[in-house]
């Protein structure tokens, strides 16, 4: 029978479910804490031009992640992580550039992309570089960023890489790290600024700058300013893969 005589033609396509929401293309992984997270800041929602779910993870308080690892900690972020795949995202990152001690883990215990820290994006931004340049690191805290977590990023011990870290500042580390209620941004963008011009003049062959911390690209702009250099962070990551992940069209012949 034709549809003339009275059939109901098929649809052109139908929505499949299977996912508990739907949007969400970016999954983030946070440490419980309550420090203020200003624009710019992975915890901020607003940082994105495009929704992101978040799983916050009982226990896991910025100081314990980053000066005081602990394995126990694994399995609350494999969970996590689960849990964001099976909510539907389809790529999974974190607010601490730390959490890349866990990047093998998490990445073999999930279907879905996973990117740990911005600094998996340093051995990239090498290959970009001519010979005899480097690439510069900001972290929150140089004396616990070790060789072995640099490893878990890809960078090589006989890479150029060098590595500065906040910690000798006043305000911007005891605020994260010891989880204050109260943060000065254009103190702390003081606190960047300074460390970032001593990393360049200490090491004029540095090409790029990396921010370790998912805190610091409130500060990018500033950092760029005073340096002259690119600045690549955990935004800048995130956008590259959500961009990979919601491929439009182009307009004209597709």
């Amino acid at each position: 029978m034709s549809a003339r005589q009275g059939t109901v033609p098929e649809p052109a396509g139908v929505a499949r479910g299977g996912k508990r929401v739907y949007g969400y293309a970016i999954g983030i992984l946070m440490l419980e804490a309550r420090f203020p997270r200003i624009p710019g800041d992975m915890g901020n929602a607003h940082t994105f031009p495009f929704p992101v779910l978040y799983r916050v993870v009982t226990g896991a308080s910025p100081d314990r992640v980053v000066r005081h690892p602990d394995e126990a900690l694994l399995r609350p972020f494999l969970d996590g992580a689960r849990e964001l795949e099976a909510a539907g995202v389809r790529a999974i990152t974190t607010n601490c550039g730390f959490l890349v001690r866990y990047q093998p883990a998490l990445a073999a215990a999930v279907r879905v992309p996973v990117f740990t820290s911005s600094l998996v994006q340093v051995p990239m931004l090498l290959g970009m570089l001519r010979p005899g340049r480097a690439v510069g690191v900001i972290t929150i805290d140089a004396a616990s960023l070790t060789a072995e977590d640099l490893a878990q990023a890809g960078i090589r011990p006989d890479m150029p890489v060098h590595v500065a870290g906040l910690e000798g500042e006043e305000h911007f580390t005891d605020a994260i790290l010891n989880d204050r209620l109260e943060l000065n941004p254009e103190r702390a963008a003081l606190e960047h600024e300074a460390v970032a011009r001593r990393l360049v003049a200490a090491h004029p062959e540095i090409g790029a700058l990396v921010l370790e911390c998912t805190n610091m690209p409130p500060y990018a702009s500033r950092i760029q300013a005073a340096t002259g250099v690119p600045v690549f962070d955990i935004v800048t990551l995130t956008h590259w893969v959500y961009q990979s992940l919601v491929r439009q069209p182009f307009h004209g012949y597709l």
